[in-house]
């Protein structure tokens, strides 16, 4: 399990498109597997830590005021994977991603339409805000969908292929 985390974890630092990341993939996969429930919180967030330290240091791009509701939202997703721990049939997973990626966009971009300058404070502004980011859900959705289907996915097929994984979380 851990291989499948570190593996989709490290496509969050190869080029991709704008939010098509692993992450909240790995929150709800950690969130419905992880025996610990910590960990399930901790590999998440210290993935995105890292990662964003790296981001920081290399291009100075990696800190930034929304951080806390990137943060927040992940550790959301979390709860929801908890609820997929003894049900993880395949329309159950979907609804999940779909509800976790539509959680993520309320979320973030609520933050941006409070913390930033760039939209009025009343509803025309938030309501230009989620316009503006309406591209920023396409790839968040299509990235939550392809990693959540690759890491369930993988993970069911080595439990399948492997016995000793079938009695695992």
């Amino acid at each position: 399990m851990l291989g499948i985390l570190l593996t989709a974890a490290l496509t969050r630092l190869i080029p991709h498109p704008p939010n098509f990341t692993p992450i909240a993939a790995i929150a709800l996969f950690g969130g419905a597997h992880l025996e610990r429930k910590l960990w399930a919180f901790l590999t998440p967030l210290l993935i995105m830590l890292i990662s964003d330290i790296g981001f920081e240091l290399l291009s100075g791009i990696g800190f930034h005021r929304q951080m806390p509701a990137v943060y927040i939202s992940f550790a959301a997703i979390v709860c929801m994977g908890f609820g997929l721990r003894s049900r993880r049939r395949i329309s159950r997973i979907a609804m999940t991603t779909f509800m976790a990626s539509t959680l993520f966009f309320i979320v973030t971009n609520f933050s941006v339409w409070v913390l930033d300058a760039l939209y009025p404070k009343n509803l025309l502004g938030l309501t230009a805000c989620y316009t503006a980011a309406l591209p920023f859900f396409g790839n968040q959705m299509a990235g939550d969908i392809f990693y959540t289907a690759l890491l369930f996915g993988a993970w069911a097929l080595a439990q399948r292929r492997f016995p000793i994984f079938a009695s695992t979380h």
